[in-house]
């Protein structure tokens, strides 16, 4: 009787034993989902819904409630002028519809400087910022960039014409009127995502008021002439001014200055039947 206590006694501590150590095992592994659990839920980026166009959309297309979609964005990164809701991006309701100014791909945010505002069309007039106009410059292949231009592009302005020196001489000269100009048409095409080159006939830049009307007088009294700046180009362009003088290395011509004759002032006295004229100091 006594062995088979003693028995049951070693099997009931043996199953208590590996009891503990399940139950230790289990915990551990609970322990360490947890951990990871904390670290995954560490690295999740915290995101927002935007609306994202759903096909490839191109310049000038309306946009709908059908051709987009909402999808999930970094917040971190979120940039200016998304769309959040429905209400932002139709505040007039879904049927006064946007119009697309720059070509879009499938899931790509939709942002206020892609689109037209409610019921406008995709003209310049959409494309001019506060305070300044349009202005259009007749261009050739010479003077347009051999139909590299594009909209959105920024040129130098130059002004060829003739001037008048300081000696009184006519000569031409070639001068930078405007720096860093921004086109906005090409002819009759604002989208700036046509690939294919032409050779302009006219340019439409954006400037204020005052460089336009310099525009307009620059063009009426000589040819303009523009330079493509590059993209990445931040540098302020320095006053530029080339006549034939200093292209060709002539020497100015020298002005000679003919010296005055000396003032002489006389007075006249007769000795007797004889007139003396007399050198005295001129007062005036």
């Amino acid at each position: 009787m006594r062995a088979v206590f003693g028995l049951v006694l070693i099997v009931g501590v043996g199953l208590a034993g590996f009891a503990v150590y399940m139950a230790q095992g289990y915990l551990q592994e609970t322990e360490n989902a947890l951990a990871a659990e904390r670290a995954a839920a560490a690295q999740i980026v915290p995101t927002v819904d935007v609306y994202a166009v759903n096909r490839s959309v191109a310049y000038g297309e309306e946009l709908t409630m059908e051709d987009v979609a909402v999808i999930k964005y970094v917040e971190t990164a979120m940039p200016d002028g998304l769309f959040l809701t429905e209400e932002e991006l139709f505040p007039q309701g879904p049927d006064v519809r946007r119009v697309v100014l720059r070509p879009m791909e499938p899931n790509e945010p939709v942002m206020a400087i892609k689109v037209t505002e409610p019921g406008e069309d995709a003209g310049i007039t959409s494309r001019l910022s506060r305070g300044m106009r349009a202005f259009a410059i007749r261009v050739d292949v010479s003077t347009g960039v051999s139909g590299f231009l594009r909209p959105g592009d920024r040129v130098d302005v130059y002004w060829t014409g003739r001037s008048v020196t300081n000696s009184g001489d006519v000569e031409e000269v070639t001068k930078l009127i405007q720096s860093n100009v921004k086109l906005i048409a090409i002819d009759q095409t604002a989208d700036g995502s046509a690939m294919n080159t032409t050779i302009a006939r006219t340019v439409t830049v954006e400037a204020t008021p005052q460089v336009v009307a310099s525009l307009a007088q620059a063009q009426s009294t000589g040819r303009l002439s523009l330079s493509l700046v590059g993209t990445d180009d931040d540098t302020i362009a320095e006053a530029v001014e080339v006549d034939q003088r200093s292209l060709l290395g002539i020497p100015e011509r020298q002005q000679v200055v003919e010296a005055e004759p000396e003032q002489v002032c006389t007075i006249k006295t007769r000795r007797g039947a004889e007139v003396v004229e007399i050198p005295i100091p001129c007062t005036n």
